[in-house]
């Protein structure tokens, strides 16, 4: 499950959430702190782990 991080317009408090690419985009996405629904996703970079050939 992708990890997405935002930051609270209101209080200005990141936070990350685990969400399914399916409950990304139905879910209202609150702030832990004040409980406000005006949040912004900030965008990070990732990796990927790969197996390994031998």
């Amino acid at each position: 499950m992708p990890t997405y991080d935002y930051q609270c317009a209101k209080c200005r408090k990141k936070f990350s959430l685990n969400l399914s690419i399916s409950e990304k985009g139905n879910k209202r996405v609150k702030c832990p702190k004040c409980n406000s629904v005006k949040v912004e996703q900030q965008f990070t970079s990732f990796f990927a782990r790969t197996s390994t050939k031998s």
